[in-house]
């Protein structure tokens, strides 16, 4: 059963987390004036529909872009899924986030991140985490990355009908990419996120994603995804899984 914590209540990791936030945010001020590069983004649309013995709609869209220049790196994203089965709300959410890197060598670099999530299906008014730590670049070639990271979050989560509860967590997260060949490339991340002072309760949250190029802008993609709380909302399982097919478009 969920508790309620008082927002007033700030735990020393908190506070760590917000310190260092303030920190690597301060230090992307300073290099407001640094030389200038262009952004990379690619949005995605995946949607299918049935007609006849059943009648379902699914449509996913997603947008991504990234920004590296100097010793900075700044990535946004966000999503919007909705799928209906025989006039029934399968699918109903959407997400975003935003995170900075601010690299000290060529492989170690300290980020300040947020995430926010809505999804009606599974009862989530909001969850907005808050995350701040350590990153280091375990390979990092033109063809290949895999990057760690760890650094303690804060929580604010809320379910239809529920009050608000807020905790400290401490986030665990490994992003790979792999550029197979000049057409084709290959994306996993994973990351965890145990409650700090109850570890049964965390979550999980995997991806992976495959894409090939029809033109210089235009791929054919596959991606999987995977979402586990293990403390759901009352009612809801614990497992969310989809694997949307579609196209992307990359500018």
């Amino acid at each position: 059963m969920m508790t309620s914590i008082r927002p007033s209540v700030v735990t020393p990791t908190a506070l760590a987390a917000l310190s260092l936030a303030g920190s690597v945010l301060s230090a992307f001020a300073q290099q407001a004036d640094a030389p200038k590069s262009t952004w990379k983004t690619t949005a995605s649309l995946g949607a299918s529909m049935t007609r006849g013995n059943s009648d379902t709609a699914n449509v996913t869209a997603t947008i991504n872009s990234e920004r590296k220049w100097a010793e900075n790196e700044l990535l946004l994203g966000a999503g919007l899924t909705y799928g209906e089965t025989e006039d029934e709300t399968t699918a109903s959410s959407a997400a975003g986030f935003i995170q900075y890197n601010r690299l000290f060598t060529e492989r170690l670099y300290g980020f300040a991140r947020v995430d926010a999530l809505h999804d009606d299906v599974a009862d989530i008014a909001y969850r907005i985490t808050f995350s701040a730590g350590a990153g280091y670049y375990l390979i990092k070639t033109d063809k290949v990355t895999l990057s760690a990271e760890v650094g303690p979050g804060y929580v604010l989560e809320k379910f239809h009908n529920q009050d608000e509860d807020d905790y400290a967590t401490i986030r665990f997260g490994e992003k790979f990419a792999w550029q197979i060949s000049k057409n084709a490339r290959l994306w996993q991340s994973l990351d965890y996120a145990p409650r700090i002072d109850e570890w049964s309760d965390y979550l999980l949250t995997a991806e992976i994603g495959i894409a090939t190029k029809i033109t210089e802008s235009l791929d054919l993609r596959l991606v999987a995804s995977d979402t586990y709380r293990s403390e759901p909302a009352p009612g809801r399982t614990e497992n969310d899984f989809k694997l949307v097919a579609g196209v992307g478009y990359t500018f």
